[in-house]
């Protein structure tokens, strides 16, 4: 599986070339349950990467994952997912 995070301080927010593409309202305009998985939008950090999306990395976890639970400081996050009961950190 695939996921969007954000890996620098100060909050997840859409790259505003995203925002416009979509026809969204601002950079803050996103459903938290479901915008780390969008297919539109990993396919877009995939395509216009690192200068058009920031500070937004795409992180992969294993597909037969059980559970993962998302982890942020400041802002800056990081995951944690199960495969097999072992806990395993990305």
């Amino acid at each position: 599986m695939t996921l969007v995070l954000n890996r620098n301080w100060g909050g997840f927010h859409l790259p505003k070339g995203f925002v416009k593409d979509y026809n969204l309202e601002s950079v803050y305009d996103f459903d938290d349950d479901t915008i780390r998985t969008d297919p539109f939008l990993i396919d877009w950090v995939r395509r216009y990467g690192k200068p058009a999306c920031g500070d937004l990395e795409l992180v992969e976890i294993p597909d037969n994952a059980t559970d993962w639970e998302l982890g942020e400081y400041d802002g800056w996050e990081s995951i944690i997912y199960v495969v097999d009961g072992k806990l395993y950190h990305a």
